[in-house]
């Protein structure tokens, strides 16, 4: 396990981890949040190799 210590938002720490997709490359840490576990699944499947800027892409198309 890698650990990197950060400081968290309280409100992000208190989003339930199963409606969250977290994504994470050189320079930038992102977390997505979804209304529902079924949603951050399909999520993931479609965006499997993605990177992160077709990922947001994604996410603001279908979610946002």
């Amino acid at each position: 396990m890698i650990c990197i210590p950060t400081a968290i938002p309280q409100e992000i720490c208190a989003i339930d981890d199963e409606l969250k997709a977290i994504y994470h490359s050189k320079d930038s840490f992102c977390i997505w949040v979804f209304q529902t576990r079924a949603d951050r699944n399909r999520f993931m499947d479609a965006t499997a190799g993605m990177d992160k800027e077709n990922r947001g892409a994604y996410y603001a198309e279908l979610f946002g």
